[in-house]
């Protein structure tokens, strides 16, 4: 498994035409999307996310209304206040965290310092077990977090082998 933050930029850079191939290639095929999630699964089991944070970071958060209402209430803001100290607007993703130089505005080193109450995109990160629709459905934002997510790197890599993405791709060839 592939944990170096490094490495994984590399490898996630690297690969970034082969993954949208094989988002292409899920899309076409079947296979069982229980058994993904279950490697997936697995892959998150075996990385501490808190020695990473790299989501945190890199990623930003993009915020529901009822985010935003829980938040201010348990900061014990208004939502006008709460809008105008911690988030911003975004053209592509709408209400969105305000980020520092070190990513998130409340990340604190490598913790979460609203963890109790975070995001709901917070909550399903890196959207490979937990999330709304299927796999195949989120796969064009995995292409870009497997550059700096090294669950999303590792999933995609073995899910390639799952189903049988390699020799799908050589019969083609």
């Amino acid at each position: 498994m592939v944990t170096d933050l490094v490495q994984i930029r590399r490898l996630g850079e690297k690969k970034r035409a082969e993954n949208e191939s094989f988002r292409k290639h899920l899309k076409r095929h079947d296979f069982v999307e229980r058994n993904l999630r279950h490697i997936a699964e697995e892959i998150e089991d075996g990385i501490d996310c808190k020695q990473c944070a790299n989501c945190c970071k890199v990623a930003t958060v993009r915020l529901l209304d009822r985010d935003v209402n829980r938040l201010a209430k348990v900061m014990r803001l208004t939502v006008t206040k709460f809008l105008a100290g911690y988030c911003d607007q975004s053209e592509d993703e709408g209400t969105i965290l305000r980020r520092g130089a070190g990513g998130c505005t409340f990340l604190a080193g490598n913790l979460c310092s609203i963890y109790e109450d975070r995001p709901s995109m917070c909550v399903d990160f890196p959207h490979l077990v937990r999330g709304a629709g299927s796999i195949p459905s989120r796969m064009w934002e995995m292409i870009d977090r497997a550059v700096y997510c090294p669950i999303v790197y590792n999933s995609l890599e073995a899910f390639k082998v799952e189903t049988r993405f390699f020799e799908k791709s050589a019969q083609l060839k």
